[in-house]
């Protein structure tokens, strides 16, 4: 029998295979569509995506949608996920040996979901899914090309909430990736180029 979507779903939510599994309330998977051109990866799951065991409904995830959606994506378009799927205590950032746990279920996520663009939001997902250390802000803004992806890092909106002063920086890296995804034929071609929100989202 061939191994199905549902069945990735249900491997992830029996998934033990580390502690954050004892102190989760929800296996939080992705949202978006299964199979999109472009997949966003963060660093893992908040208390609102725990309860709602869906990524990105905070504060962050807000304004996540409001530059997706000013960019004209669609949910057609994308599949958001994290590096881990259950919520780190106290929102801490993921250890390695909990990340290496999880990237197995990543790597079915992306064969399953078949990007050609993917987007690293933070220093968390571009350490574990890139291997690296170096700084989110040498790294970001440059698409990488790894195994026929695009990868493009950049802020996670959570730092832009905290820091302000760089949203117009992360609002560019969306305009690159919207660009590049026209470029290459797989999403339609904007008319106008949208302004950037104001306030904190």
């Amino acid at each position: 029998m061939p191994y199905t979507w549902s069945d990735f779903i249900s491997e992830c939510k029996s998934c033990k295979a580390c502690a954050l599994s004892e102190t989760r309330n929800n296996v939080v998977i992705y949202r978006g569509s299964v199979h999109a051109p472009m997949m966003i990866v963060g660093e893992g799951p908040g208390a609102s995506e725990d309860i709602a065991g869906i990524p990105f409904v905070g504060q962050a995830g807000k304004l996540l949608d409001l530059l997706l959606r000013a960019y004209g994506f669609e949910e057609k378009d994308f599949h958001i996920c994290n590096i881990v799927k259950c919520r780190p205590p106290n929102n801490r950032v993921p250890t390695p040996p909990e990340a290496k746990s999880c990237m197995p279920l990543l790597g079915k996520q992306i064969r399953f979901a078949r990007p050609k663009v993917i987007v690293l939001l933070g220093k968390t997902a571009c350490k574990y899914f890139l291997n690296t250390d170096e700084a989110i802000g040498k790294l970001r803004g440059r698409f990488i090309e790894k195994n026929d992806y695009l990868i493009l890092p950049t802020f996670h909106p959570a730092y832009i909430l905290r820091n302000n002063n760089e949203r117009i920086t992360l609002w560019k890296d969306i305009g690159t990736v919207r660009e590049r995804m026209e470029e290459l034929d797989l999403i339609a071609r904007l008319s106008d180029i949208p302004s950037m929100p104001q306030g904190r989202g």
